[in-house]
Order: structure tokens, then C-alpha cells, then sequence
């Protein structure tokens, strides 16, 4: 397929669901090619299915047709890795794609998924970002759990690849009680040594994270948490947008779809918010950068602690959508203005 086209080519890397659909972020994909257009750009998506060795079939929106069509085209200037699914990365058909990507000189941002052990061994190596970290250790060991959760005596349990918030639980020791408290259950368990014997297999499977609860500041009665995105800009990193995420029926996360509540920054917003959001973003994606390949793209949760302390406690290499339409409006533009420097389109 042919497009006049003064601008840069992006492609953007998806996968296919079960049923052999596109998977991904429709919304996005659209609001991108309706900006990439006004810079004269174009975009489309594609699997790695439809990868051959001098082109690549993919799909491409018509904004005044208001549809998807599908065409054949070049190697694009850029690609944009959106694939929703942690396996899809660890196949060997991905590592193909990128090592010829390479050999093609073809810039690819967001590389990867992170692990969350992984984050935390490389930021807690770090001369500024070790400071911001609540204390989490891999789960491998009852021994080391158990001197873990004494110590602490509220914990978080959180799966090292997972994301949205799922599968997390809170942990409380009222000696010699276990509570379990996940979003959608409730479990006094009599000790540890029952909690273990029920829960190991699990834990382990899984590759679980045990992480120190933090006390955190409210605003009007309940916990909230900072949503930050960031984008590369230039040769450093800066906050795109701040939301803000407050709990309600329950206090294991701040998340949307687990009941969480949607507050604007202004709301709670100090000089010393912008200080520390300012401070770790360019740290962040450097360091991200420096370990995994070009980050573009992330979020970051993070909060507060009633002594004022700051914590982070996620980092999202995919984002998922903000629910403030200004904050995705933004997403779009530096996203945008990030493929034309990529792909040396100023």
C-alpha cells in the first residue's frame, strides 16, 4: 500500500489474541495515526505473524474512512513495542525480530515488560532512586517470610510479572494470627506455619515479591497513590501527567478497576509532589534505559507516607490508558514528538 508520506513510518509491534484478532489498545492506535497524520506521518499495527524479510503486512486507520485497512509496507523508521502479553517476549520469534531490527539500524522503544525484582535490584543499586524504595525480598524461602513479615508486621504479596494490580494481597501478623487480605477476600489464618503450607506452592510458582507496607497519607480518610507518566524528551525524561488514585472499598490497591477512586493532582498537590515526581523521572527512564534499552515510554506508581517520606512502589514499562482525557491528550503529542526525534524527522 502507498501513502504520500514526507514524515516518518511507525510501526507498531502488537500480538494476536486466541482467537487470531489484534490484540492491543485500539483507542490508541487510532488517536496516534490521527496525530502522526498532521505531522505528515503515518502509522500501523502488526503482529509478529505478519513479519517477512523486506516488508511487513500490516493495518493501517483511515481517519476520514473511519476503518481499518489492511497493506503491505516497508520496514518503518521506528517501531513501537506494544505487545500486551509477557510471553509473546520471550519467544523466539521476538528475539529474531529484534536482533534483525539491529542489524537494520531500526530504533525500537519500550523493549521489555519488567520484572519487579528485577526493578528493584536496579534502582536499589542506585545512588538517588535506593532512597525512594520500600524494603522487598523474592519469596524462596519460609524462613526468610517469616523473618520478613516479624519484622515488618504488615506486608505486601505482589507476583514479580504481573501488572493492573492483580494478584496482590496484604499481609498482617497479630501474633499468632495470619490476616490475608486480597481485593475480593477476607482470612484469618491460625499461624504461619498454616499460612505457608497453603500458600507456598503458590507463592513460589507464581515468583512472588514480599514488600514492606508503608503507613501512607490520606486525603478525606483514605490511602492515595501517584500515577505518573513519563516520555523521553531530547536526552532526558519529564512527567507528561500526574493522577492520582484513591482507595475506597478496599485497601489492598488504589486501582481503577478494583474500586479505586479518580482524584485530579491539583487536588493534593504540594511543592514538595512536584519536587520529588520532578527528581525521579529522568533517574528512572536512565536508568531503565541504560539496562533494558531505549524507554520512551513508562509510568510510575508511587506515594507518600504520613512522615512525608516518598515511595516507589511500581514502574510500568506499557502504560495503561490514564482516565484523564488531558493526560492522554498528552500521552499522544509527546509520543508523537518522540517518533519524529527517533526517527530523525524534526
Amino acid at each position: 500500500m502507498k501513502f504520500p508520506l514526507s514524515g516518518p513510518l511507525i510501526g507498531i509491534l502488537t500480538a494476536s489474541k486466541k482467537d487470531g484478532t489484534i490484540a492491543g489498545n485500539g483507542q490508541l492506535f487510532t488517536e496516534l495515526q490521527k496525530k502522526l497524520i498532521s505531522y505528515n506521518g503515518i502509522s500501523f499495527v502488526f503482529t509478529l505473524d505478519h513479519v517477512r524479510d523486506h516488508s511487513i503486512y500490516g493495518f493501517t486507520y483511515l481517519p476520514d474512512k473511519q476503518r481499518w485497512v489492511q497493506g503491505n509496507f516497508r520496514y518503518p523508521d521506528i517501531i513501537y513495542n506494544r505487545i500486551p502479553f509477557r510471553i509473546t517476549e520471550q519467544t523466539e520469534p521476538f528475539r529474531c525480530f529484534i536482533a534483525s531490527l539491529k542489524e537494520k539500524r531500526i530504533p525500537f522503544f519500550n523493549p521489555c515488560f519488567i520484572d519487579k525484582f528485577e526493578l528493584y535490584d536496579l534502582f536499589n543499586s542506585h545512588s538517588i532512586l535506593k532512597d525512594y524504595l520500600p524494603r522487598t525480598i523474592p519469596i524462596r524461602q519460609k524462613q526468610d517470610l517469616l523473618f520478613f513479615i516479624n519484622a515488618h508486621k504488615c506486608i505486601y504479596l505482589k507476583p514479580a510479572k504481573s501488572s493492573k494490580g492483580k494478584g496482590i494481597y496484604r499481609l498482617k501478623l497479630r501474633s499468632p494470627y495470619i490476616h490475608l487480605e486480597g481485593i475480593n477476600q477476607m482470612e484469618v489464618i491460625p499461624s504461619f506455619d498454616q499460612f505457608w503450607e497453603k500458600w507456598s506452592s503458590k507463592l513460589q510458582e507464581k515468583e512472588y515479591l514480599a514488600q514492606e507496607s508503608i503507613d501512607p497519607e490520606e486525603y478525606e480518610g483514605y490511602r492515595f497513590d501517584f500515577r505518573i507518566l513519563a516520555h523521553g524528551e531530547g536526552n532526558t525524561y519529564v512527567p507528561t501527567g500526574v493522577g492520582i488514585r484513591q482507595s475506597q472499598e478496599q485497601e489492598v490497591t488504589t486501582h481503577i478497576p478494583s474500586g479505586g477512586r479518580l482524584l485530579p493532582y491539583e487536588r493534593i498537590q504540594t511543592n514538595d509532589h512536584d519536587h520529588f515526581i520532578q527528581t525521579i523521572v529522568p533517574y528512572i527512564g536512565k536508568a531503565l534505559s541504560e539496562r533494558f534499552g531505549y524507554f520512551g515510554e513508562f509510568s510510575i506508581d508511587a506515594g507518600v507516607s504520613k512522615t512525608g517520606q516518598y515511595f516507589i512502589y511500581e514502574v510500568n514499562s506499557k502504560p495503561m490508558s490514564f482516565d484523564e482525557p488531558e493526560i492522554e491528550e498528552r500521552k499522544i503529542e509527546q509520543l508523537c514528538r518522540l517518533f519524529l526525534q527517533l526517527a530523525n524527522f524534526h
